[in-house]
C-alpha cells in the first residue's frame, strides 16, 4: 500500500581526495537537478581536514543554487566509508537516506524514482539503482561487461526491471533512516552495501532488499581503472576482504548472490563470448578466457581469505557504527570502534 504522505529524503555525498573535485562538484550538482528535491544534502568528508574546508567554502561562497540546505560535515569516527555514512546518518532528517558516490552523477529522476520504489511497496527497507559506467577512455577490447563490479557499476547478471536481490552497489544506494538506525548504520568500510543489505533483513524479517534499474547515476571510471592490473588485482582483494566481511555479519550473511553469479556466467556467459567469434568478434573467446580468469582469481582470493580468517582470529574489519536500537539489539557486539585497514588502499572510497 502506498505511504499516506511524500517521502522525504536526504541525499548524503562522502568525499575523501581533492583530486574528485570536479567530480564531487558535479554529483552535488546532480543532486539540485533533481525533479523530486531532497529535504537537505549532506557532504560528509573523511578524514581530510583540506578537502572540508575547500567543500565549506564552495559551498558559502559558490556552490549551487538548491532549493534545499546543504551541510558539511567531517567524518568523526575511525575508518572510512562506512564510518563517513554513519556520521552523515547521525545527523540526516529524510524518511529516507539515499547515498550517490562522489564521483558519480544522477539522472534528473534517480531521486524520484528510489523514492517511489519505498512509496509502492512498504516491505523495502533498502533500494538501489543502476550505476552505468562513465568511462574515462573506451573499455578494452578483452574486458567482459559482466565483471563491471570491480568498478561498482551494473554488470551483466542483474536484473534488468525492479526485483529483490541479495545485495546492491553503494553507488546508488537508499535505506529508510529508521532501519539504518535500528541496525546501527553501516558495520563495514570494505563492503558497506552488502553489509547493509544482509542485515538489514536479517533485522526485520518478511522485508526486501530491491534493485531498481530505472533510477540511474553514472559512475566515473577512470582509465587507470581500465587495466588488466587493476582486473586481476580487484578480483583478488574483493574475495579476500569478503571471507570476513561475512563472518562479521554471522547469521546475517548469505552466499547466494556470490553463488549465483559464478553459475551464471560459468553456464550461459562465457559460451556466449566464444560462439562470438562466428559473428566475427575475434575478441569473444579473450572475453571468456578473462571471465575463467576473474573467477578463478575470486575463488584464490576467497581461500586466501579463509586461511588469514583462520589464522588471524578476532579482528573484524568493523568500522564504528551508530548506537543500535530496537529489533537489532543482537548486533550490538558487533559495533565496535575497531577498524580494519582496507585490502585496495589505493581505491579509497569506491
Amino acid at each position: 500500500m502506498p505511504t499516506d504522505r511524500p517521502l522525504t529524503a536526504t541525499v548524503v555525498i562522502c568525499a575523501y581526495t581533492g583530486e574528485r573535485w570536479e567530480l564531487l562538484t558535479r554529483a552535488a550538482a546532480s543532486v539540485a537537478d533533481q525533479t523530486t528535491h531532497p529535504i537537505e544534502l549532506v557532504l560528509c568528508i573523511d578524514h581530510n581536514r583540506g578537502l572540508y574546508e575547500r567543500v565549506q567554502h564552495w559551498v558559502d561562497e559558490d556552490g549551487i543554487e538548491a532549493p534545499f540546505g546543504i551541510t558539511v560535515v567531517e567524518n568523526r569516527f575511525p575508518g572510512r566509508l562506512g564510518s563517513a555514512r554513519n556520521s552523515a546518518v547521525e545527523i540526516a532528517k529524510g524518511d529516507v537516506i539515499a547515498f550517490l558516490d562522489d564521483d558519480a552523477w544522477a539522472q534528473p529522476d534517480w531521486l524520484e524514482t528510489l523514492l517511489r520504489v519505498f512509496a509502492e511497496d512498504p516491505a523495502v527497507v533498502v533500494a538501489g539503482g543502476r550505476p552505468v559506467p562513465d568511462y574515462g577512455t573506451p573499455p578494452p577490447p578483452w574486458f567482459p561487461e559482466e565483471f563491471n563490479w570491480v568498478f561498482g557499476c551494473h554488470y551483466r547478471g542483474l536484473p534488468e526491471r525492479r526485483a529483490p536481490v541479495r545485495h546492491l552497489i553503494g553507488a546508488s544506494m537508499a535505506a529508510r533512516s529508521d532501519l539504518l538506525r535500528d541496525i546501527g548504520g553501516f558495520h563495514s568500510d570494505n563492503h558497506d552495501d552488502m553489509d547493509l543489505s544482509h542485515r538489514s533483513r536479517r533485522a526485520r524479517p518478511g522485508t526486501e532488499v530491491t534493485y531498481e534499474p530505472a533510477a540511474v547515476v553514472h559512475h566515473y571510471v577512470g582509465p587507470e581503472r581500465l587495466t588488466w592490473s587493476y582486473f586481476w588485482r580487484r578480483c583478488f582483494s574483493v574475495n579476500v576482504g569478503k571471507v570476513q566481511a561475512f563472518a562479521d555479519m554471522g547469521e546475517a550473511g548469505n552466499l547466494a548472490a556470490e553463488v549465483q553469479f559464478g553459475l551464471t556466467v560459468l553456464g550461459r556467459r562465457i559460451p556466449r563470448h566464444l560462439l562470438a567469434v562466428l559473428r566475427g568478434d575475434l575478441w569473444g573467446p579473450v572475453r571468456a578466457t578473462a571471465i575463467l580468469a576473474g573467477l578463478g582469481l575470486g575463488a584464490g582470493g576467497s581461500v586466501v581469505g579463509k586461511l588469514r580468517l583462520h589464522f588471524r582470529p578476532g579482528q573484524p574489519m568493523l568500522t564504528q557504527g551508530l548506537p543500535v536500537a530496537g529489533a537489532a539489539e543482537e548486533f550490538a557486539g558487533q559495533c565496535s570502534p575497531t577498524w580494519w585497514p582496507t585490502s585496495d588502499a589505493e581505491d579509497g572510497l569506491c
